[in-house]
This record gives structure tokens, sequence and C-alpha cells, in this order.
């Protein structure tokens, strides 16, 4: 039976098959270009500005993720390899280069959790998946809905659940060994557009512990520095900063004369050295924890806090589903607000509210307890699901938002506007 399109689709696309149908397959013919030959333009979420529009190389960025793909993720030529990814994450991009890897790449079509939560872990037991790789978000929210994929399908050849997009907080750490796979290798990495590949990764020699990433990428000479540009012992939170060049660092910005604001947006802050706007930290087992974007992180009373430290305390509070943290000017100081989703059917009262800064005061710090606890219907992110901080901070500060179409819901930005309880002590 021939398949037409469905009722509401665009009437100028044109289905897969009548495609192929239509004249002769021209033969393949290869070209030989440069090593730095343009091969991507990504784009970032420009909530806060313009997007910066990152032109990257094609050698560079083949043999960045030739050697994460390789190396890092140990993905030899008989693994299926799945990603998440919308078409517009740089994950997309890190996945297309799974076939030069000579594995079998796996797509999902249409969203994580339907027709029903646990969709994607049938997948991967049914297709003998050998590498799954998702979100953090999503993880938490398996976890949250109680699925129990362990039990239910068989992931017998299954090696490696691979997240990003996300600090990942230490329950779903657990959820991933105690619900997924006992063993299993959990390779936690963080990078982004800028470099279309990660700073820090896992591998899969060393040792895991929970909320933190294994290491650094090879060959990225990464280092933590303080405001005053200097170099941070381990322990001390400070900017991700890149020393010297790596195969991935983009060739410049689409239109932009002079690589100014190139060079501004990566090379100003600390001399001859990219700066990468991440807030991090490497911990006493030599592994990272990142806790958020640097140009996020909460001041009150001139003590830096990344935002990752606060969630992942109310990630335990199962009353709330989802949360955000930023700092709001007052007093000639800076005071932490803390909007939360409840559960369907819970209200924010006063018990949940103590709840959630003994649970904050006893992990963290008193410096880490919110001033103001506030319920939101939603938390406003990215298309990629990223939350953004920077552009509610702006919200709650009169300010506007300048790019909304990369936030998937830019309405949930008005809910914001005007709370009363800001305008309180």
């Amino acid at each position: 039976m021939k398949l037409g399109l469905p009722a509401g689709a665009r009437t100028e696309c044109v289905l897969f098959n009548d495609f192929l149908g239509n004249g002769e397959v021209p033969p393949l013919i290869f070209e030989k270009f440069p090593f730095d030959q343009p091969v991507y333009i990504l784009f970032t979420s420009g909530t806060t500005g313009v997007p910066k529009c990152i032109v990257h190389g094609a050698g560079g960025t083949l043999l960045q993720h030739k050697k994460e793909q390789l190396i890092h993720c140990d993905i030899k030529p008989d693994d299926r390899v799945f990603y998440f990814t919308t078409c517009s994450w740089m994950m997309w991009n890190w996945a297309t280069s799974i076939l030069f890897q000579n594995a079998t790449l796996m797509q999902y079509e249409g969203m994580p959790l339907f027709p029903k939560p646990d969709v994607l872990f049938e997948m991967a037991s049914s297709c003998g998946m050998t590498f799954f790789g998702t979100s953090s978000k999503f993880l938490d929210t398996a976890l949250k809905a109680g699925i129990d994929p362990m039990n239910t399908y068989n992931f017998e050849k299954l090696k490696t659940v691979g997240v990003t997009g996300s600090p990942l907080c230490q329950e779903a750490c657990h959820f991933v060994y105690e619900k997924i796979k006992k063993d299993i290798h959990l390779n936690v990495f963080s990078g982004g557009t800028d470099i279309v590949s990660s700073f820090c990764m896992g591998n899969p020699i060393s040792p895991v512990y929970s909320e933190e990433m294994q290491g650094f990428g090879l060959g990225m000479n990464v280092h933590v520095y303080g405001s005053d540009g200097k170099e941070l012992p381990d322990g001390q939170q400070g900017e991700l900063t890149c020393i010297t060049p790596f195969a991935s660092q983009p060739l410049k910005f689409w239109g932009d004369k002079g690589n100014k604001r190139f060079i501004s947006s990566y090379f100003e802050k600390f001399d001859n050295c990219w700066c990468h706007g991440d807030w991090l930290e490497i911990t006493k087992n030599k592994g990272v924890f990142i806790s958020g974007r640097a140009d996020a992180v909460l001041n009150p009373s001139g003590v830096r806090i990344g935002t990752a430290e606060i969630y992942s305390q109310v990630q335990k509070v199962e009353e709330v589903v989802d949360c955000m943290a930023v700092g709001q000017k007052w007093d000639n100081d800076e005071r932490v607000i803390l909007f939360v989703v409840m559960r369907d059917g819970v209200a924010l009262t006063d018990e949940i509210k103590k709840k959630i800064k003994t649970i904050i005061r006893d992990n963290a710090t008193p410096r880490h307890v919110p001033a103001k606890i506030i319920a939101v219907r939603g938390i406003p992110k990215t298309n990629n699901g990223k939350i953004v901080e920077l552009a509610v901070k702006n919200v709650i500060h009169g300010k506007e938002v300048v790019n909304k179409d990369s936030i998937e819901d830019p309405s949930l930005l008005d809910d914001f506007k005007n709370i009363p309880e800001l305008q309180e002590s």
C-alpha cells in the first residue's frame, strides 16, 4: 500500500519513495578539498544576543570525532550506535561521524517518551543496541517516571550509556546502574556547539564516580582558571580554559569581518587561551564536575555557586519535577531565586519549601539555600532541552530577551514577569 501525506503535512514535501523513483541515480564523484574545508555552520541558541554562526572545518571535526568515538567511547565496526538528538543539536553532527567507524548508526524519529515512556529502552533491547546516547534530562525524566527497564528488557549487548546536554545528578547516575544495567560504562561528556565535540569525556578504563566526568579528552589541554587568569588547584571552581589549539577548534564565525566577534567570544578573557564559558572543578578523584555556565553562576554575598549544585539537591525532592535557579539583584547584593515545577496535583506549600531548603542546606551550604522558592507552570528551555537561566534572569530584571525563536515554548517567559514575591524581602 502506498502511503500518502498525513493530514496537516506541508504540501511542498516529497515522499522518500517518490523521490527515489524519479530519474537515474547519478554516480558519486569524490573531490579533493583542503583539510580546513568548511563542513558545518552551527548556530548557538542566542537567547541573550545574536546567535553565533560557527564555521567548522572538515578535517579537524572528523579527527576529533574519530578520537572520541574510537578511543573514548570504544566504538567498533560491529557496534550499533544510537544517540537521541534533533538535527539542530551538535550531537546530530557527532552521530553522523559514527559511519566513519564502520559502525551501524541507529535513529529514532519522534518524541523520546512517545508512544510510551520506555520506548527507547524497548528499541535498545529489540535492536541489539550497544551504545545508547541520550541527555541528562531524559534520564532524570525516566527516573521520576518510575521506569524500570532492567526488569523489562534484555540489554545483553548494551555496553555504554552516553550522556550530555547538562550536568548529570547523582540520582540519575544511580538510575543507570540500578535500573538499566549493572555492568555498563556510563560515559558523560561535555563540550558544545562551539567545538562540535567535547572537552570532557569518559573512557573505558578509568573508574566512574557519580556526578563526575572521568577526565578531559585526549589532546584537550584544559585547565581551571580563576578570574585573575591563574590556574586554580584541584577542588576549586573556575573557568574551563584550553591553553593550546585543538583539532576541532572552529575556523571562524560566518560574516565576522576581521574575526572580531570570534576573538572576543573565546580569547579576550584570558591572554591567548580559549575560554569556553563553563564553570568547573577537578575533583579529588581527578574527575571533572561542571556546575553550569560561567555566565549563569550565582553570586550571593560574593560566593560563586554553580546552578547544578542546587539542581542536584532539588532532584531529591519527589514533589518537584523540574527547577531553575537564577540570581536577583537585591539590596546591593544578589539573592538566589529558585523556580520549581510541581508534580501534577501537588501544591508548593510552606512545608515543601522547608523540605527543599533543608535538603540544600544539609547537602551543600547555607549560601546555596534560595531566598525565594516560587512555583511556575514550566521551565523555559531551548529546542535542545537546555535551561535558559540567563533569559529568565533578564526577564525578572525587566530586560528584553533578544531571540525567543530558540526557546521551545517562549510563552513561558511571560510567567516570570512582575512576580509579586520578587518585590518582597
